[in-house]
């Protein structure tokens, strides 16, 4: 027997919309409440686009396991890596919209449509917004070995040796690259910036003085927070971090356009039926509220969020309109 997509997408279905433009869509909505009935009703898989051990992959990890607990499916976490996120993301973009295919995201989902020209997906037509799990804040940091007590003394240092200092990214593209290339903008400093792959290496030449300063991301900053061998200056963010009470936004100390965050986000192909990415959103939201699970993420650099798909959708696209500013702005390209 055809099942009732089937019918609704094939010559019947047309034939019946042509009529009346009613049956069709009812068995496509009754076909979508079937689907939502029953599921999961076998594995999950959760696509990563960054290598296992990150932080994307992390929080991948532990929902898939608080998922297996609530659902009694299998929840599988896959590694699809390269090309910045490019070739997780597209797998997602393409996978059948059934739930059963999900993708965890960072914030590169937005902003990558300015950084490179052609791209096989439309960040808004391609993917249903499920929930923002976390936020992540960069900080803005120097070695303790520097002269610098706060950001006016950087400023002032490197504004009068123009073209000569550098800071440091976890890559080309990032909201590292981008906080950096503003802050030199705005301040007028010609910074040169050094791009590394991913926030441990970053990390490592920060620490060891290899760099004058460095924008880094909180998650992997965290552990090193009171190792003595760093001086952070400022933070990108709303509001202060409750770790680092004492430090400074860059928004309070008179600079524009930081005030982003970076996040983490679960997502859906687009066309999943709404009852499915609203049951997913619902569970996520309520294992990322969990104590023991948000206590994990403030462990790791992060605040957690959990919010509704529509929630979501609107920070997606304030953010995509002030990133794609600062971006067009700076004159940042990865093509």
């Amino acid at each position: 027997m055809r099942s009732l997509a089937a019918i609704a997408t094939g010559p019947l279905g047309r034939r019946l919309t042509a009529a009346g433009g009613v049956l069709a869509p009812s068995l496509w909505h009754a076909n979508a409440r079937a689907q939502a009935t029953g599921y999961p009703n076998r594995p999950v898989r959760i696509v990563v686009p960054y290598p296992a051990g990150g932080g994307t992959d992390n929080i991948a990890r532990m929902l898939a396991t608080r998922l297996n607990e609530a659902w009694g499916q299998p929840i599988v976490v896959e590694n699809r890596v390269g090309a910045s996120g490019i070739i997780g993301n597209d797998a997602i973009a393409k996978a059948p919209a059934d739930g059963y295919t999900l993708l965890l995201g960072i914030t590169t989902l937005i902003q990558m449509p300015f950084l490179q020209a052609k791209l096989p997906y439309d960040a808004f037509k391609d993917f249903a917004p499920v929930s923002q799990l976390a936020l992540s804040a960069d900080l803005f940091a120097v070695p303790t070995s520097s002269p610098f007590q706060s950001l006016k003394d950087f400023v002032d240092h490197a504004r009068a040796r123009k073209g000569t200092v550098n800071y440091g990214s976890y890559g080309n593209g990032t909201s590292s690259h981008v906080h950096g290339e503003m802050l030199s903008a705005q301040a007028n400093l010609g910074l040169v910036h050094v791009p590394f792959k991913g926030g441990a290496p970053l990390m490592t030449d920060l620490l060891g003085g290899q760099l004058n300063s460095a924008f880094v991301d909180l998650s992997s900053a965290r552990a090193h927070l009171k190792s003595g061998k760093m001086r952070v200056l400022a933070i990108t963010g709303e509001r202060r971090f409750k770790l680092l009470p004492e430090v400074p936004t860059f928004t309070e100390l008179g600079y524009k356009e930081f005030e982003p965050y970076g996040w983490f986000a679960m997502l859906a192909p687009a066309g999943t039926p709404a009852d499915i990415v609203a049951r997913v959103s619902t569970e996520v939201g309520r294992i990322i509220r969990l104590p023991e699970i948000t206590a994990r993420i403030e462990d790791m650099g992060l605040q957690a969020v959990g919010n509704s798909p529509a929630e979501f959708q609107s920070m997606m696209r304030r953010d995509h309109a002030i990133w794609g500013k600062v971006i067009r702005d700076a004159n940042i390209r990865l093509d």
